[in-house]
């Protein structure tokens, strides 16, 4: 236990005299969780769009005016023909153009129907569809508007008499922020484990100072665990940090038990701690390290369900999914989080991570070698 102790003590002061180190704990994580929350969405604002109005009557202004007052579209331009809203179109000045034709009010009094142009700039997929629906809603309401002004509704028309009641349960607002903050502290805590593990040893590596540690009566588990425990507890001081900060600055809730996340924490940073501590066997640079730990990390996030639900990926990225501990904690603390799951909610995903952390951590030990 001594033994532990003094390379604890020996690792925690190698921590902070390393001036590298200190601003990638202690600043990287606070930037990227202030940046990330608010740049990382799937919101889109201000989308510039152009008007070509051929009927200019009530009807049109009106529809106008719901597009461009409702905080999502920005109206830059009128247009009198259809091809100089293309050609501004084509220099990607425009992200939707507008097009009503002659006869757009008139129609819709005489026989309840009409048409409409809506072009929409779909180079980014996800965003037209995003564009589409705000399209889709706003057209939408404005049809209802202009059937319950029952001067305008014709003969032939009935209003609808089923109105839909809705609520959105767990994020009553639908800020994106709400389902982001949860997954980019994961990202905060999981580069901890990976990253500096990964870098720590293997700058011992390059120093030489390994080669003096494996000469000595040091055993192999204290040296592994006099290593990565430090990082453990940096690691749940960052998490602790993130939802603290979360919670005030972004009024993210915290509806379920925070004991049960840092204790699912806990053994998920056993898990992405034997990860880091894997690719330091393999490695024997920080650059090597760094640029494989980078893999892991690109492929674990983008898998993960941090930004792209897993249950909207095709079925071979589930399967991939499984084995991503960063999609399991994710689905965890956003559950307890924002649904205020219990213990019974989220135990399948603690015997997961516990089965992983057996794996990882025993495959790791077991491929270090205490040798020069």
């Amino acid at each position: 236990m001594r033994t532990i102790i003094h390379i604890l003590r020996k690792e925690f002061l190698q921590i902070f005299r390393n001036k590298a180190m200190i601003p990638i704990i202690f600043l990287m994580p606070l930037v990227q969780l202030l940046v990330l929350a608010h740049a990382v969405t799937f919101e889109i604002k201000n989308i510039s769009f152009a008007v070509v109005d051929f009927d200019k009557t009530k009807f049109s202004r009106e529809l106008i005016s719901k597009f461009s007052s409702n905080g999502y579209f920005i109206l830059k331009n009128y247009y009198e023909n259809t091809e100089e809203a293309l050609n501004g179109f084509r220099k990607n000045k425009y992200k939707l153009i507008i097009q009503i034709p002659k006869g757009f009010e008139k129609d819709y009094i005489v026989s309840g129907k009409t048409k409409l142009q809506v072009l929409i700039n779909a180079e980014d997929m996800s965003a037209a569809g995003i564009i589409n629906n705000y399209s889709s809603e706003i057209i939408k309401q404005f049809n209802t508007d202009i059937m319950q002004e029952s001067i305008f509704v014709p003969q032939t028309t009935s209003i609808p008499i089923i109105e839909i009641n809705f609520s959105n349960w767990y994020n009553p607002e639908l800020n994106y922020k709400t389902y982001m903050v949860p997954g980019i502290l994961v990202i905060l805590v999981s580069l901890i484990g990976i990253f500096l593990t990964s870098m720590n040893i293997t700058r011992e590596k390059e120093l030489g100072t390994i080669e003096q540690i494996n000469v000595t009566p040091i055993r192999k588990y204290q040296f592994v665990f006099g290593k990565l425990f430090p990082f453990w507890i940096i690691g749940m001081l960052e998490l602790a940090f993130g939802m603290v900060t979360g919670i005030i600055l972004f009024n993210i809730p915290l509806l379920g038990n925070p004991l049960l996340i840092f204790f699912i924490a806990a053994i998920y940073l056993v898990v992405v701690l034997s990860i880091g501590l894997f690719i330091s066997t393999i490695t024997n640079t920080q650059q090597q390290a760094m640029f494989i730990a980078w893999f892991f990390m690109m492929l674990f996030v983008l898998l993960g369900g941090v930004f792209t639900p897993v249950e909207y990926m095709p079925q071979w990225a589930k399967i991939i999914a499984f084995f991503n501990p960063i999609a399991h904690f994710t689905r965890v603390i956003r559950m307890i989080m924002l649904k205020g799951s219990d213990m019974k909610d989220v135990l399948q995903t603690i015997y997961i991570l516990i089965i992983y952390g057996f794996i990882t951590s025993t495959l790791s030990v077991w491929l270090y070698r205490k040798r020069g």
